[in-house]
Order: C-alpha cells, then structure tokens, then sequence
C-alpha cells in the first residue's frame, strides 16, 4: 500500500496486520488472528527473504497480541502501560481458557493459537519510537479505546497504522471501565492523531478497510462526530450503526446502545 509497507486483512472482523520492510526484516504490526492466517504470512515473509526483527502490539486486547512460532523470536513491543495491562491479564492463569471460551461463539472456535499470546515487552514510559533498523516509526500513545494504546506514524512513508480507531465499520469503543473520563481521552486521542493527519497518504485501522488521504481527515470527524453524539446521549447519523451499517456488522449498533447505558450510570 506503500513503498516497503505491506497489510494483510483478516476475514475474521477485517483485522488488520501490517508489515514494515526494515534493512535487514521486518517490523510486523497487529499480526493477524487464526493459526492459518500466521502461517501464511510466515510463509509469505519466508519466500521473500524477510525475517521478522521487531514486533509491536498496538493495545492490549487479545486479538492484537497473537503470534506465530514460524515468526521467529524477535523482541515482541508495546507501550509500557500495554504492557502492563497485558502482564495484569495473564497474570490470572484463567485468562487464556476464558479467550478460548468466548472464541467458540465465532466462526474461528478453535483456530486461534494463544500459547504465544501477550508475550511483549513495555518500551519504557515516553519512547518516542519503535526501536529497530528501518523507516522511522513514531509511537502516538493515547488512552482511547485500551491502556497504553498507541497509533504508529511512519511518516517516510505516509502511512499512519491508526489501531483500533478511524475505522470505517467500527464506531469509537470507548474504555468505559478504564479511566475517569472516557470521552475526554478519546476527544484528546483525535486531536493528537489530527496533529499528524497532514502528511498522511494511508490510513490503516486495526478492523476495515484501508484509506486514502482523503480519508484520514474524514474518520477522525467522523469518529469526533459520534463521540460528542454519545455525551450528548443521541444517535449520530453514522453509517456504522442501524439500518445503513454494512452488512454482517449490524452488531455494532448494540456495542453503540451499551455504551449509552454505562456512560449514563
């Protein structure tokens, strides 16, 4: 989608898995959800020569925290609240067995290999990028949607790896339990992310499709859009929610209707 800047969709809720072409491998992003997906991409990168050297989970919910023996053992990165987070959750030895237990209500039961899940290192408080020999790719740390979520800016290439935001299926899943404000940080997650809208060509979110430059503006208005519709306690007109919502996401209005009620209690 850019030079050296690779994605890869899931069918499983349009997860989105990156690739970063670095000197001597490849920094790999949010690398995918069922064991057939990471062994294709293992066989992927291993046809084109490129080992993986760095990985990076962007937040700390299941689904972006998975990983592949065929990738390797490179130092696997988070933000040090991510991973702290993800340290607290797997500190609970049910944690897997309960993943497990949700998964078997998708179309993936038993597909996903959690044995190498969560494995990631905290990159210490304030690490302005990732470490690793290649393009420049700046951490944009926030509080919207989990702890310690962070946004990827690789501005050589123009391309903003956004998370779980600016997605055009998903509407904004506020950390509702997780901090005092919810709202406020994620209106503050935007801002942040409009900070660098400018020199952005692409925009990946963690689930849906991939966007132009004439998107990257468009979803953060749209996402500030619904926020504020949400303090307000009304229904935004978005495209993600109710009748006009693409089809096999209609769920998405019910995610909408609880974040109502737990933001009125």
């Amino acid at each position: 989608m850019a030079e050296g800047v690779l994605v890869h969709e899931s069918a499983f809720v349009q997860s989105n898995a990156v690739v970063v072409q670095g000197r001597a491998g490849v920094l790999l992003i949010d690398p995918g959800v069922t064991g057939s997906e990471l062994d294709c991409l293992a066989n992927d990168l291993r046809e084109l020569g490129r080992p993986v050297v760095a990985g990076f989970s962007t937040h700390p919910h299941w689904d972006h925290l998975l990983w592949h023996d065929r990738l390797g053992g490179a130092p696997r990165y988070g933000t040090a609240r991510c991973a702290a987070t993800v340290r607290d959750q797997l500190s609970d030895a049910g944690a897997k067995a309960r993943i497990a237990a949700h998964l078997l209500e998708t179309e993936i039961a038993g597909q996903v290999p959690l044995d190498l899940l969560g494995l990631i290192t905290g990159l210490p408080a304030e690490t302005a990028q990732i470490p690793w020999d290649g393009p420049e790719v700046r951490i944009i740390e926030h509080h919207a949607h989990a702890p310690g979520h962070a946004a990827l800016l690789i501005a050589e290439r123009g391309v903003l790896v956004a998370g779980d935001m600016l997605s055009d299926v998903l509407i904004p899943m506020l950390d509702v339990n997780g901090t005092a404000d919810p709202i406020e940080d994620y209106l503050a997650a935007l801002r942040l992310l409009e900070g660098v809208a400018g020199g952005v060509d692409i925009v990946v979110p963690g689930h849906g499709s991939v966007g132009g430059s004439d998107q990257v503006q468009a979803r953060i208005s749209q996402d500030r859009a619904y926020v504020l519709a949400l303090r307000n306690g009304r229904v935004p007109a978005d495209p993600r929610i109710g009748p006009s919502a693409k089809p096999g996401w209609e769920w998405v209005s019910d995610v909408h209707e609880g974040q109502l009620r737990r933001l009125a209690h």
